[in-house]
């Protein structure tokens, strides 16, 4: 089963609220939200004021993020605001164990996310603490980049390494996701796709999300 996780990044933020209730009545069924602190990534993005503003007009599975230093300060914020899936940066966290414990107990599942020039088996010690692999296709901080094919290797790895330890993790894959890169990143494991101007910047999300999911499947 494949899943379309369109990233808000890529709204118009002045519509914001309506192109999320667009975005339920699509075949999408997470919608990912980019948290940004301009120390980790080069750009600032939004709060759990926003997640829990747009929470009581979205039924979409809330797939949370965090692009920010030591984020196990905040995993408690965005529980609270709504959030059902939040991913942090191995590369952020000085304790990465703790943190996604952390998110467990805060009773959201745990996402590990690696850039795309990270070791990919860096991630290993921490798979039975994960419900969700996150692998980063473009460098993290903006939207609109162009897709990294070589980030392909790191997918291919991480998904040996999941079934090498007989876990049933599913990889996450963000960045230059579009009708034309789906493809090669199914193939290589990935079964959730984060996808924001080849969505948003699109005149029909609906058709935009049903296209990449016939996309992944040929």
């Amino acid at each position: 089963m494949y899943i379309i996780s369109p990233s808000i990044l890529s709204c118009d933020f002045s519509k914001l609220g309506e192109q999320v209730i667009q975005t339920g009545n699509t075949k999408a069924e997470y919608l990912h939200i980019d948290v940004m602190d301009g120390m980790f990534v080069p750009n600032i993005t939004i709060g759990p004021c926003v997640v829990a503003s747009l929470r009581p007009h979205s039924k979409l599975v809330f797939d949370t993020h965090l692009m920010i230093n030591e984020p196990i300060r905040y995993i408690d914020e965005f529980k609270k605001a709504g959030s059902d899936i939040i991913t942090v940066h191995i590369e952020a966290c000085s304790d990465v164990a703790a943190t996604l414990k952390k998110i467990r107990e805060s009773g959201a599942k745990a996402g590990l996310s690696i850039k795309p020039k990270t070791d990919p088996d860096s991630v290993r010690p921490y798979l039975p603490l994960c419900d969700m692999i996150l692998v980063m296709t473009v460098e993290p901080g903006f939207g609109g980049q162009s897709f990294m094919y070589d980030a392909v290797e790191n997918i291919k790895k991480i998904k040996a390494m999941i079934d090498d330890a007989g876990l049933q993790i599913p990889i996450e894959v963000d960045g230059g996701i579009t009708p034309e890169t789906i493809g090669i990143t199914a193939e290589a494991g990935a079964t959730v796709f984060v996808a924001g101007s080849a969505v948003y910047k699109k005149p029909d999300i609906a058709k935009a999300v049903d296209d990449l999911l016939e996309a992944c499947q040929n």
